[in-house]
């Protein structure tokens, strides 16, 4: 593709003009950073595709300002689709709709189905009113790599590849949205988010829960789900404990000066604090579910640039938070 001078905006009009002429800009949500490009122009769509080095088949999650402007999106909305709306936009909730004749088929990887979002975040939102037209936006991030939550991780990535930057606080929940198709009889979760099952199941009692088996749809209507997604350069594994880390880490070790050389090479994140955490080679202990849910994506980028090889992450409680969480942590983790 073509070098591009990649600019760093604090200016929402001149990042929504850049949009509007068919640019491609990232931009801050509450839940990750975006990369966003006009879902009805062709050209800044293809860009897209190219920057992130995305599989033409991952469909992209429309962008839009306001509840009101979704007939720019889709051409009907269930009731259940309105009804969930209603409770939860502007937030981390992706619906699945009938898509609107305007919106590219490369937006929705040739199905005649739209995810639809409607960021809780203000200087988004800023940005998605002045652009004036529905915005895809998939995360700004290489393709297969944790997802960006902070300016300066979507710039390693991206530098070169895309129009512009718009700098923003990072991102409040840090994993991305909740994905509910409502395109048949019963609403379904395709993808687990900061909006749990439970809170879903208050509105649409009817609601099908997320099954992992839903990768091996190639139809599926959600992004996220049929390629690699979230893993670091880093072997990821998932323990049920600190305790159980720690023993993982020093198993096999024989000599003293081994075991310090294989910890330096290892790094953890959970919960719970890792007795060796003095030792190894990067160390995050969270405080609460809320802040490893924000902080995970940016800590496993800082593992890749110290050039540490092993990180063991503490497995979350399974309920709310902690579900969409460990289906992201699982991912990190497959080989």
């Amino acid at each position: 593709m073509n070098v591009l001078n990649t600019r760093l905006l604090d200016d929402v009009r001149q990042a929504a003009a850049i949009l509007k002429r068919g640019g491609i800009v990232a931009f801050a949500t509450e839940t990750v950073f975006g990369l966003g490009a006009d879902a009805t122009n062709e050209v800044a769509l293809r860009r897209l595709f190219e920057a992130k080095g995305r599989p033409s088949d991952n469909p992209l999650i429309v962008h839009i300002a306001e509840v009101g402007n979704w007939h720019s999106v889709a051409s009907s909305m269930p009731v259940v689709a309105e009804e969930l709306l209603n409770r939860f936009a502007p937030g981390p909730l992706t619906v699945v709709l009938p898509k609107h004749p305007s919106i590219s088929l490369a937006v929705t990887a040739g199905l005649e189905t739209v995810g639809l979002r409607i960021p809780n975040h203000e200087q988004a939102r800023q940005l998605l009113a002045l652009a004036g037209v529905p915005i895809a936006a998939p995360s700004a991030n290489r393709s297969g790599l944790p997802s960006g939550t902070t300016w300066q991780t979507v710039l390693e990535d991206l530098d070169g590849r895309v129009d512009a930057i718009l700098r923003g606080n990072t991102c409040d929940i840090g994993i991305e949205s909740t994905v509910v198709d409502c395109t048949h009889d019963k609403p379904r979760l395709l993808r687990p988010g900061a909006i749990s099952f439970a809170d879903l199941q208050a509105v649409a009692p009817e609601i099908i829960g997320y099954s992992p088996n839903i990768t091996q749809d190639p139809t599926v209507n959600s992004p996220g789900l049929l390629h690699p997604h979230y893993r670091p350069h880093a072997s990821v594994q998932i323990v049920a404990s600190a305790s159980e880390a720690d023993q993982l880490m020093k198993f096999g070790r024989k000599s003293v000066s081994d075991l310090e050389r294989h910890l330096a090479n290892c790094a953890y994140c959970g919960l719970e604090e890792s007795k060796l955490a003095s030792y190894l080679g990067s160390h995050r202990h969270f405080k609460d579910l809320a802040e490893y849910a924000q902080s995970f994506y940016e800590f496993m980028r800082s593992v890749d640039r110290l050039g540490i090889e092993h990180l063991y992450c503490q497995r979350p409680p399974k309920d709310g938070l902690g579900a969409a969480l460990a289906d992201r942590l699982t991912r990190a983790a497959a080989k």
